[in-house]
């Protein structure tokens, strides 16, 4: 008997016992990467991760019959070789490898009984030694989960079949009502990652969901989340809240890497999900966990994102590496985009919804259409886009599609306050001229285009107020000032309603609106009304619901006349937004230049009786925005310089994906940096971009450099090179911005080149 005690790269330390006879080698009972190990002869005390309890699991999986220590080595009985006992007989039985047992440090013995010899009456004769399959197939050396892994990968093609001729059962690997298995949803990934067409990627996604509901239907949800690369609807704010550096921690420790290498090796690739498999890939575990499903993926990803206090990066990170340790094949590649939320495999979330009509049309055979319909695949996927811009949770909609039937979604599934709904957005228009031809002939007003914050203020009848933005992340601790305003200025004929409305900085001294960068400066969370340095104003357009009532398929007259009725305004607190009923151009033009002259960003015109439903979620030509930064002639250009940028990633690998710009400061003779550029480049830009600012690429940012702290770029550049800026300005507000002072729109750049967005500082 030789234990070893190991101590891991993980931090967890264990012993290692081998019962071997003289002929028989260490290195022929089992093989591990020795990268992963160092020999340490002392017990360690350290609580057990996620990861060491992973590794117990497995462990647990792994033992024989006869490998469990309740007694000094002394007493314990192994096998010999048949070799070390009958030497003469060489037809003897050949006898299985020895099991190989893990013992937990609290059951270590003292060193100098280690070395104590096993007397030969004490040995187990070799037909006593009967390994048990079931437990042995744990180790990595199996055939059989290989197996399944090859035959899911051959069964996973077909997929890309049409709808009408793909038949669920015939990809089966896992038996019905068994959990998942992750590979089955990395695998799907991997085909949508390699097609471009819309349509067959909808059709891979619609098979793949038809075979989660012939065999596991409550594994639905959390592939369906994980497929939007979600974990829970936005307005819970559940989010995973993990930056890169705890995830390349994470992959280091979990395949024995050197986190300078898995940086090296994401700046090449691009991906830290290619790193993530290639590491996999060389990396053999003496013990094989229990294979991924999606329903311990999603879970665990619930449970990261909860992790909270003391030490819970430590917790997430333990968490991620104890599923790194696990996934196999293409696993560690999409749990790694998964934890990014960069999915990046070329599907929107329409598609999404669009495939889930469509595999309930495949699926249901309880649930016929309705005789009228002519197009059942087509109203599938309108019903799930439609159901779902009302309420955007998939944990209700698929439980009332998979109990009441696609086809009563409408009735089962409504618009509901405490559930934001997503904005009926505007699409931009850019003259009075180009507005009064699309709205010929039909009634219109016009609405001034406040500069605030897009927010949806839900009334319960319980009398509680949620606040909302507009990705539906909840504002109410942000606004208990405006929870506060809306409850005492709503009429006492109320008991519920959602308001569609913006939020705006206000001074209530001089009666004037802020900027949207003033209202920036507000806190974020937990703010006490006490403490509020910045008020704003509720400045109210459109009533959703009502008393009960759902108002999104009424006319925008019948919802503002609701509106009117509903709220008392008082100036500074709520007020309505400010409107003008007219078709006549000069009018037009006039309430325009009064609305940029109230500091707002133009207006907004709306169709007030025909096309004049709430569309939620859509851009509507039913609703035209006029700014003056979209409006011709009227821009103007700076020169910038960039003197930083950050390496590409994705499609962008191998060249510079953003750039650091920078203005010069003739007084104080130095750079400070303006903006960072990243979006709206043409590949032949970035190629030729990159290309001639490879030959100005220096080892530090020069002294005369104005930067933030948390700025950290890849490479900094001589200043070299001017970038001709065309900024398109609605006014002009001076604003010290942390490096640079300058003359500068409040919050907006747009360039000239080839739509480029820009992030300030």
């Amino acid at each position: 008997m030789l234990p070893l005690h190991f101590r891991s790269s993980f931090g967890s330390s264990f012993r290692l016992c081998f019962c071997f006879s003289r002929t028989v080698r260490v290195s022929s009972l089992v093989s591990f990467p020795l990268s992963l190990f160092s020999v340490s002869l002392r017990v360690m005390s350290k609580p057990p991760s996620a990861f060491d309890a992973l590794m117990s699991a497995a462990k647990k999986n792994s033992k024989s019959k006869t490998s469990k220590l309740s007694s000094p080595p002394k007493k314990r009985k192994s096998p010999l070789s048949t070799s070390s006992q009958n030497p003469s007989n060489p037809k003897s039985p050949k006898l299985p490898s020895p099991p190989i047992t893990v013992v937990e440090p609290e059951q270590a013995v003292k060193q100098e009984e280690l070395v104590k010899p096993v007397k030969q009456e004490e040995l187990v004769k070799p037909e006593a030694v009967k390994p048990e399959p079931r437990k042995v197939r744990q180790l990595l050396t199996s055939s059989s989960s290989k197996g399944k892994t090859e035959e899911l990968k051959k069964q996973v093609p077909q997929l890309k079949q049409k709808p009408s001729s793909f038949d669920p059962a015939s990809i089966i690997a896992w038996e019905k009502g068994q959990p998942v298995p992750f590979l089955f949803l990395a695998l799907a990934f991997d085909m949508i990652s390699q097609e471009s067409g819309r349509i067959v990627i909808t059709d891979i996604v619609c098979n793949m969901l038809r075979t989660v509901m012939l065999t596991t239907p409550e594994d639905l949800v959390p592939v369906v989340y994980l497929s939007a690369n979600r974990i829970a609807p936005a307005h819970e704010g559940l989010e995973l809240g993990i930056g890169e550096s705890i995830i390349s921690k994470a992959l280091a420790e979990a395949y024995g890497r050197n986190e300078n290498w898995i940086k090296t090796q994401y700046q090449k690739k691009g991906d830290l999900g290619l790193v993530a498999k290639e590491s996999r890939s060389s990396q053999p575990m003496m013990w094989k966990p229990e294979a991924l499903t999606i329903r311990k993926v999603f879970n665990t990803f619930r449970l990261i994102a909860k992790e909270s206090g003391k030490d819970s990066q430590e917790k997430k990170k333990n968490h991620i590496k104890a599923l790194l340790v696990a996934a196999t094949d293409c696993e560690p590649q999409y749990l790694i985009r998964l934890l990014q939320t960069k999915l990046r495999i070329g599907y929107a979330e329409q598609t999404l919804l669009a495939a889930l009509g469509q595999a309930a049309v495949y699926t249901e055979e309880h649930s016929k259409p309705p005789p009228e319909i002519q197009s059942p695949l087509d109203k599938a996927s309108d019903i799930v886009k439609q159901v779902y811009s009302v309420l955007p949770d998939y944990d209700k909609i698929i439980s009332a599609l998979l109990t009441e039937g696609l086809w009563k979604l409408p009735k089962t599934c409504k618009f509901t306050p405490g559930v934001p709904i997503r904005p009926m957005l505007s699409k931009a228009a850019k003259s009075v001229t180009e507005v009064l031809n699309k709205f010929q002939d039909v009634e219109f007003t016009c609405e001034y285009k406040y500069d605030g914050e897009r927010a949806q203020i839900h009334y319960l009848e319980n009398g509680s107020v949620e606040i909302y933005s507009r990705q539906a992340e909840r504002n109410t601790e942000k606004f208990p000032d405006v929870a506060a305003a809306v409850s005492r200025l709503k009429k006492t004929s109320v008991s519920s309603f959602i308001l569609d409305c913006e939020i705006v900085a206000y001074d209530r001294a001089t009666q004037k609106l802020l900027s949207f960068q003033t209202l920036s400066t507000r806190a974020r969370k937990k703010v006490e009304i006490e403490d509020i340095k910045v008020n704003v104003c509720v400045f109210a357009f459109d009533l959703l619901y009502l008393n009960g009532q759902e108002l999104l398929q009424e006319n925008l007259r019948v919802r503002r006349e609701h509106l009117y009725a509903s709220f008392e305004e008082e100036s500074g607190f709520l007020q309505f937004a400010t409107a003008l009923t007219s078709n006549d151009v000069e009018e037009i033009q006039n309430f325009l230049d009064q609305a940029v002259g109230a500091s707002c960003e133009g207006l907004i015109i709306k169709t007030l009786n025909e096309d004049a439903t709430y569309e939620p979620a859509k851009r509507s030509l039913n609703w035209l925005k006029l700014k003056k930064d979209y409006m011709d002639n009227l821009g103007d250009s700076v020169d910038l310089v960039p003197i930083a940028a950050f390496h590409g990633r994705g499609k962008r690998t191998g060249v510079y994906g953003a750039f650091l710009l920078a203005c010069y400061d003739n007084n104080n003779e130095e750079f400070q940096t303006i903006c960072k550029i990243g979006t709206g480049f043409s590949e032949s830009v970035l190629v030729e971009r990159s290309s001639s600012l490879r030959s100005q690429v220096i080892s530090k940012p020069k002294s005369y450099y104005r930067f933030g702290e948390t700025i950290n770029p890849d490479v900094w550049f001589e200043a070299s090179e001017v970038i001709v800026i065309l900024t398109f300005l609605v006014d002009f507000t001076i604003i010290l911005f942390p490096n640079c002072a300058v003359a500068y729109h409040h919050y907006r750049v747009i360039l000239s080149l080839n739509g480029i967005t820009v992030s300030l500082f």
